[in-house]
């Protein structure tokens, strides 16, 4: 690989989120519109009886395909991406098909992975290499990662060779890795040189500088990394200073094989920009890039989200309906179950609630402000655990700490519950066993907070994936336990 290499143009964005998501949903509902509006005279066509009605329905379609393939044209890849995403499958396909081909590699890079795949894999191999052929290697890389190999194996056959062996050489890192996210585009100088002959060096070649290079990386004649200089230190110090001189000996770095979390938490922590990538010789093989940082969180905060309620990363919005039943119905007959064991608790002091109706109504209270106690536990224990904070030290001192704050909101919340019970129900005994309730119920929630997503974890299991159900189902069936057997107990 030559030491200078062309990135591809970084994006674009709007300075305020707001503003940027209102240009997203305007170019969105342009597209829905020229589409509604195109169907519409498709259909009023379609009742024309007239000889000449085929050859003017074929000019339509012309026209309209035209239209529309000329106001994507003037769109940013990003906007068509969130424009195809947004569409149904059969609008969705027509609109991608009059993609321009220069500007569907751009388009690919935006899309979410469900989507992606629902184009890629009814085009032919050869169609696909042709879209991404000018993009970099490691982005023709997180394209095919997600396809199945069969496919992606054809497609890059049909690349250039030297884009084979980069391509091939990104998807041999597992996912997850550094080496899967790392940019093959970098810029290196050896050590024995001045500060001058850097700055030749770029000019010379400033037409192969990644755009989004801030730094150089130095090495010796083995490729092993010596420091890195930043573009500020070649701009401001002498041009006869020698490069050993001025550069950051001792740069923060990760290997192939380190895991993608310990950079994201390395770029967050030490606001960082870029870093190099090292092989187990300690060679420079590639660089890491805050773009590819904060796609990477991007795309982790995404899938959280999705498995938290038990939904997976490869659904998409508009996907067969046997397709997303099947992917939702595990986690379903799960909740189902969990429902099921907390009705037999309700069941069990049916006598109790026939004598004391207010329960029925009382109850669900003490069950919901447990789950909402729970929860908060439990994204803190998680967030602890990505960020590798908890330590089996530790675990004595946060069960003291979630414990107590459990006692202080149980006492706070508890009474003021037990004062409106007073008062809508007028019974002091209801009102003292609703305050206990609440009490118990936040220490189970805290307690369960804390334990299921170490347990998990511990098990090599994901915590995010299984600990809200799991919470649910102990925070509903210990809040209605506890409610209605103190009601037995001191009531009835």
């Amino acid at each position: 690989m030559s030491e200078f290499e062309q990135a591809p143009e970084a994006a674009s964005g709007e300075s305020a989120p707001s503003a940027h998501h209102r240009h997203l949903e305007h170019a969105r509902d342009e597209i829905i519109e020229l589409l509604s509006r195109q169907g519409i005279e498709r259909e009023l066509l379609a009742h024309d009886a007239s000889p000449s009605k085929d050859l003017a329905a074929q000019l339509l379609t012309r026209q309209q395909h035209a239209q529309l393939a000329q106001r994507l044209s003037g769109f940013h890849p990003a906007d068509v991406a969130f424009v195809l995403e947004s569409l149904a499958p059969d609008a969705r396909d027509m609109t991608w098909h009059l993609v321009s081909p220069e500007q569907r590699g751009a388009v690919l890079l935006e899309l979410s992975d469900s989507v992606l795949r629902t184009l890629l894999v009814d085009m032919p191999p050869e169609q696909i290499a042709s879209a991404i052929r000018h993009l970099e290697s490691d982005d023709i890389a997180d394209l095919l990662e997600p396809l199945p190999e069969a496919l992606s194996q054809e497609v890059i056959a049909r690349l250039d060779r030297r884009d084979q062996e980069e391509v091939r050489s990104v998807l041999s890192f597992p996912e997850g890795t550094v080496g899967a996210m790392m940019d093959l585009d970098f810029l290196t100088i050896r050590e024995n040189t001045t500060v001058e002959a850097v700055q030749r060096l770029l000019r010379r070649n400033r037409a192969d500088v990644p755009s989004d290079c801030h730094q150089v990386i130095v090495i010796d004649r083995e490729r092993h990394l010596k420091g890195v200089i930043a573009f500020q230190q070649l701009l401001f110090n002498e041009p006869e200073a020698d490069v050993v001189g001025v550069m950051n000996t001792e740069p923060h770095y990760f290997y192939t094989d380190d895991e993608a979390e310990s950079a994201l938490d390395a770029f967050e922590k030490y606001d960082l920009i870029e870093a190099p990538v090292l092989n187990l010789h300690r060679q420079v093989v590639g660089r890491i890039t805050i773009d590819a940082v904060v796609d990477e969180m991007n795309e982790k905060a995404q899938s959280d989200s999705l498995r938290q309620r038990g939904l997976r990363e490869e659904e998409d919005l508009f996907a067969p309906v046997w397709a997303s039943a099947r992917n939702r119905a595990p986690w379903l007959a799960l909740n189902l179950m969990t429902a099921f064991i907390a009705s037999r608790v309700i069941d069990a002091f049916e006598v109790v609630i026939v004598q004391l109706v207010a329960l029925a109504a009382l109850m669900p209270i003490v069950a919901s402000i447990g789950g909402n106690t729970g929860n908060q536990t439990v994204a803190l224990v998680i967030r602890g655990l990505a960020l590798d904070q908890v330590r089996p030290s530790q675990l004595r001192q946060m069960f003291a700490k979630e414990f107590s704050v459990a006692t202080v909101n149980g006492l706070l919340w508890g009474t003021v519950l037990g004062i409106a019970t007073l008062v809508f129900y007028g019974n002091i005994a209801l009102a003292g066993v609703i305050a206990m309730a609440v009490l118990f119920n936040l220490w189970v929630a805290a307690t369960a907070g804390l334990l299921i997503p170490l347990t998990l974890f511990r098990l090599g299991r994901d915590p995010v994936m299984g600990s809200s159900i799991m919470l649910t189902f102990l925070t509903d069936s210990g809040g209605f336990f506890i409610f209605l057997g103190l009601a037995a107990l001191l009531l009835v």
